[in-house]
């Protein structure tokens, strides 16, 4: 076990009471040790984030197999950097703009079994479960609700603890707390994960179709419940030297009036001349907060494109970041955002490009269509010193479509190199009237005009959907948004 770091600043707290009479575990062995020092060497976090992660904790099985060996790992760093992390505020600058106080303020719930087998038939319609995916219900595996029939000789997607190949397990175990970046919700999924799903793409592979991940909420609180019941789905791919693949994760929450937590880890780590294409769609319940983290590190010669289009929860935070680890990398980045409720829309994303003749584009547009909405875009591109001939291109756009509907947009270049074509921009507007007028001098009446102008600045980004299953289902999504019954 590492030892454990203190901060320099001191905070000196009582013991929390919700540890007496408790057998120990890991993390409360660590918390005991902590607690027995002396007050000038007293580092604790919160003891709301200490209670959480203890829940936590208590809601997994023990590891059964040293397949497990990787989340072992993880739950080990998410759990000591728990111990000196507090909960975000809007004092802190990357909350500045997001409140989630709807989540603390609430009696979380951790989801500690899979569900039922009546509510699996279900979760999938007839023509979806004919494709190839993988089911994750509240952050579990369901094998049951799963097809992956027809993956080619190598390639693996599921459960890392159903994984009959030892070198399979034992690579995925040198990536994983691998990345140098996370948060306070990084953490929480890394002690509370209750399995590491796989996707694992050997050399030289091409995987034709592409695989969905289907994430399910089901178990959740009615509106006005003060229970918050939260899941920690947690992916792990692994795209080998040459490899090819197309990820689709699909977020979908079912009854618009249930209340639940989503809070999911994507890790993406990219060999040389590997492409993954990744489409994200969120379509959670509106009364839903959302938080995930998407996490990618690409070799010399990669390339990562991913296609967002988010348009549930109360709260959605997306945190986005993409490392450049070799020259001739590319990083194509496509979001699109909509508030058509009282909701929360965050993008934060951070892309580091550290090596010769790196390409990157993003793009980013949201919608806010409610006077209580928001979307929030803060975009960080670096370029270090040694990028030399980096393109990085990043260009923001934004309709407000009520009187008080708000967006915070924070595009930022950050260059260092001084051989680099990098270029960003930032718009935020309503329709325009000339192009209504020229809708409605051809007879065409005002709100049917809106629809239209509304639904094409958003196709920019669906279009760029690589699966037309996908885009449809997106396209159809909007077109409710814009004309709810």
């Amino acid at each position: 076990m590492a030892a454990l770091a203190f901060p320099r600043h001191i905070h000196t707290a009582p013991k929390p009471s919700f540890f007496n009479n408790k057998p120990k575990t890991k993390l409360r062995t660590r918390i005991s040790v902590q607690s027995s020092l002396t007050p000038p060497q007293l580092g604790f976090s919160d003891p709301f984030v200490l209670e959480l992660a203890e829940a936590l904790e208590d809601s997994l099985p023990s590891p059964s197999s040293s397949k497990l060996s990787p989340l072992e790992k993880i739950r080990d760093v998410s759990s000591e950097t728990l111990l000196s992390t507090p909960w975000p505020s809007r004092k802190d600058e990357p909350f500045r703009f997001t409140d989630t106080s709807f989540i603390k303020n609430s009696k979380i719930c951790p989801v500690s079994r899979p569900p039922p087998q009546s509510l699996e038939a279900p979760l999938a319609s007839p023509e979806d479960t004919q494709l190839l995916h993988l089911a994750i219900v509240d952050g579990h595996i369901v094998d049951s609700s799963s097809n992956m029939s027809g993956l080619p000789d190598g390639v693996y997607v599921g459960s890392l603890s159903n994984a009959t190949s030892e070198s399979l397990v034992k690579r995925v175990g040198e990536f994983v707390c691998g990345f140098d970046w996370g948060d306070l919700f990084w953490s929480i999924n890394g002690v509370g994960a209750p399995d590491l799903a796989v996707v694992y793409v050997p050399a030289g592979c091409r995987v034709e179709n592409a695989v969905h991940l289907r994430y399910y909420s089901v178990e959740a609180s009615d509106v006005g419940s003060n229970k918050l019941p939260v899941s920690n789905p947690r992916v792990f791919v692994v795209v080998e030297k040459g490899g090819e693949v197309d990820i689709v994760e699909e977020f979908m929450g079912g009854d618009p009036n249930r209340c639940y937590w989503a809070n999911p880890v994507l890790e993406v780590v990219v060999g040389e001349g590997g492409k993954v294409r990744h489409s994200y769609v969120q379509n959670q319940s509106p009364c839903a907060a959302h938080i995930k983290w998407t996490s990618v590190r690409q070799d010399a010669e990669s390339s990562y494109q991913l296609v967002e289009v988010s348009s549930g929860g109360k709260l959605s935070r997306h945190n986005l970041h993409v490392q450049q680890l070799g020259p001739d990398t590319v990083t194509e980045l496509s979001t699109l955002h909509l508030a058509f409720n009282e909701q929360t829309q965050d993008l934060h994303s951070r892309l580091v490009l550290d090596y010769p003749r790196g390409s990157s584009r993003q793009l980013h547009k949201c919608i806010v269509a409610n006077s209580q909405g928001q979307a929030v875009f803060d975009g960080n591109v670096k370029v270090n010193r040694y990028a030399q001939q980096t393109d990085a291109g990043q260009l923001t756009r934004s309709l407000l479509l009520e009187p008080r509907a708000t967006v915070n947009v924070k595009p930022n270049l950050q260059i260092i190199a001084d051989d680099v074509k990098c270029s960003h921009g930032a718009a935020i507007s309503d329709l325009e009237e000339s192009q209504l007028f020229y809708f409605q001098a051809r007879g065409i009446d005002l709100k049917t005009a809106r629809k239209a102008l509304v639904f094409s600045f958003g196709a920019e980004v669906v279009s760029q959907l690589p699966d037309a299953s996908v885009q449809k289902k997106v396209e159809n999504q909007i077109r409710e948004l814009l004309d709810p019954q």
